[in-house]
């Protein structure tokens, strides 16, 4: 039995077939310059692209009849990636970020953490403010609500809340998330 390599292989990549692994009796082709050539059969589609020592990849499969390209693959491929690179560089996961507290705060201690949330908001991030209790602090639940309203109200501009104040345990938390382009306009 043969030994079974482990080692991470490269991920088959989402790329469109060329010359002879295209689907299609007809295609609509795209010469080299990007000039319409027209409809014709696959065979002559990839005998312009044999002539032109080129390729024919298929650009898009759901037109009738699909559209092809005569190109040079290899530099077709490495574009495509280039393009995915870029847009994968330009994409922003937002994280959630912990403003944690205590209900009996001080202002300034306060004041820090809602500069903190509020350069979270801006950075695209969710904020999760928590409050949490200790021994016999849990009886006074009602001042802690008041301090996440506080903290609500204060972030109104650049907030809005994703999750009201709710209690888990000997914790009070509420997320915000930050508020979207076109209502900051409004």
């Amino acid at each position: 039995m043969p030994a079974i390599d482990r080692r991470r292989r490269p991920q088959k990549q989402n790329l469109p077939p060329i010359n002879g692994n295209i689907r299609a009796s007809e295609v609509r082709v795209i010469g080299a310059d990007g000039s319409q050539l027209g409809i014709m059969s696959l065979a002559e589609g990839c005998r312009l692209a044999d002539e032109q020592e080129l390729d024919l990849v298929l650009i898009s499969d759901k037109a009738t009849p699909p559209v092809c390209r005569i190109v040079d693959y290899g530099k077709y491929k490495f574009e495509q990636e280039k393009k995915a690179r870029e847009a994968k560089k330009k994409q922003h996961t937002a994280d959630v970020k912990e403003v944690k507290m205590r209900y009996k705060i001080d202002p300034h201690d306060y004041n820090v953490r809602l500069r903190a949330a509020e350069r979270f908001l801006k950075a695209g991030d969710k904020v999760k403010a928590t409050i949490t209790f200790r021994g016999r602090e849990i009886q006074h639940a009602s001042l802690a609500e008041t301090l996440l309203k506080k903290m609500q109200d204060d972030l109104q501009e650049v907030a809005e809340v994703q999750q009201a104040p709710k209690r888990e345990g000997r914790n009070m938390m509420m997320m915000l998330s930050p508020k979207k382009k076109d209502e900051k306009k409004k």
